[in-house]
């Protein structure tokens, strides 16, 4: 008996190695779908090669997507912001058509990639405005006082439950969280991954399922066919109680914050007000009807919040 299940287990393993190698790594794509007029760019920061966009004019901007999307999450916010910004949006090391390097994927990993970036394109007086795990970055940022940051918008951060709030998101949110803490098994699910699991985790971060586009899912999906990828994606989820710890800095900030949720976010009302409570002078606003993916659930009320608060922090600072 036992040893028909540890057959059978093997076997599955082995299969997961297979359907990986099959596989077809998706190319990059030479222009956006969503803003084909807006080059897409790279940048060298440290050895590591970014993908990036920069359009509109105005002061800076930059837009930091979730864990597991990559900068098209901002396809329905970055036009109406470029009316205003200079919009910079980047994929992450490990995410989107960025390079997937050898590294441990934890807070300090992704908030020294964002700042290698602010400081490779020398951009100034920036307002830093991010998603998920984007928001946690701005917000870090922000307490370790890097000179670049001036303002955070930070849109239903992840820094709570010790990086577990996905498993709030769906049954399979929460399975492919917890399976990420075993090795063996982490990597099996990862490899026997299938567009249906991810349609359905990507539609529990948005209160409407019809606010993402099936195309933007598809391309999510096969960006993880990349080499390297799920593992980088395991590796950020085994490390994800480093957002929560990272917050200890959240009292240095003192710049302007505007933390900014929607209502059918993951995160608790006592996980938000802990967050206020931490940084010195917040604003908070709650975004009726928005879940997660806020830029794709609520993009006008987003736009709006944004454009606002920048336009405030400088008649402030004047």
């Amino acid at each position: 008996m036992l040893a028909g299940v540890l057959a059978s287990l093997f076997a599955l393993v082995v299969l997961s190695f297979v359907l990986e190698a099959l596989r077809p790594a998706p190319k990059p794509p030479e222009r956006l779908a969503w803003a084909a007029d807006v080059p897409i760019q790279y940048a060298d920061i440290g050895g590591i090669t970014v993908r990036y966009l920069k359009t509109g004019s105005g002061p800076c901007l930059v837009l930091l997507h979730t864990l597991r999307t990559q900068l098209d999450l901002f396809e329905k916010v970055a036009p109406e912001l470029a009316k205003s910004f200079t919009v910079y949006a980047l994929d992450y090391p490990g995410h989107g058509y960025s390079d997937i390097p050898k590294a441990r994927y934890d807070a300090d990993f992704f908030v020294d990639a964002v700042e290698r970036f602010l400081d490779r394109l020398d951009l100034r007086d920036v307002t830093l405005c991010g998603v998920s795990i984007g928001g946690a970055i701005a917000l870090i940022a922000a307490g370790r006082r890097h000179p670049r940051v001036t303002r955070v918008v930070a849109v239903n951060p992840y820094d709570y439950a010790r990086g577990r709030g996905m498993t709030r998101s769906s049954l399979l949110g929460w399975f492919i969280t917890v399976t990420s803490e075993t090795p063996l098994i982490a990597g099996t699910v990862m490899r026997l991954r299938s567009f249906s699991i991810m349609k359905a985790v990507l539609q529990g971060g948005v209160a409407d399922p019809r606010s993402i586009r099936p195309a933007l899912m598809k391309e999510m999906y096969s960006v993880g066919n990349r080499s390297g990828h799920y593992r980088a994606f395991i590796s950020l989820l085994r490390n994800a109680a480093s957002w929560e710890a990272a917050t200890s800095v959240y009292g240095n900030i003192a710049v302007p914050v505007h933390l900014v949720w929607g209502s059918q976010d993951w995160s608790r009302s006592s996980e938000r007000e802990h967050d206020r409570s931490l940084i010195p002078g917040a604003l908070m606003t709650t975004v009726e009807g928005g879940g997660h993916f806020l830029p794709l659930d609520r993009p006008r009320e987003l736009s709006e919040l944004i454009v606002r608060f920048a336009a405030r922090g400088r008649a402030q600072g004047a």
